[in-house]
């Protein structure tokens, strides 16, 4: 959570637009250089000087209803300081698709109604109990 002044000083900063988009998608508003976007069109920003330690860096991400395994390996290992550069400067984390991935991004379905649910053909060994009341 920001202070008054804070939030103020970032609403002069990056404007109406802006400040509404941060508070609706992250609650938040933050200001910062922008580093480099990566190939799903998600925005990366940092601020060494203002913001506390540890959420000096953040994502911005094209799709309202984000994902985070649409974060490249790359970008990961940034975003969570595992390395200093951005993959957008350092070569090692700059990202080849290789034969077998696929090129476009796919989402992580575990929590939605498109999860894949196993079906089982056996019988099941216990059955639930049916109560049987004797009429009156």
């Amino acid at each position: 959570m920001s202070t008054i002044l804070r939030t103020i000083r970032n609403l002069r900063s990056i404007g109406i637009k802006e400040y509404a988009h941060q508070m609706q998608y992250m609650g938040d508003t933050k200001r910062g250089t922008f580093v480099a976007a990566d190939k799903y069109g998600n925005k990366y920003y940092e601020n060494n000087a203002e913001e506390l330690p540890l959420r000096t860096r953040w994502v911005d991400y094209k799709d309202k209803e984000f994902d985070p395994s649409q974060i490249e390996p790359g970008w990961h290992a940034w975003m969570s300081y595992v390395v200093n550069e951005p993959p957008s400067v350092d070569k090692l984390l700059q990202r080849q698709v290789r034969i077998w991935e696929p090129e476009e991004h796919r989402p992580v379905l575990s929590a939605s109604r498109s999860a894949f649910k196993t079906y089982s053909t056996t019988k099941n060994k216990y059955s639930a109990w049916q109560p049987v009341a004797a009429p009156r």
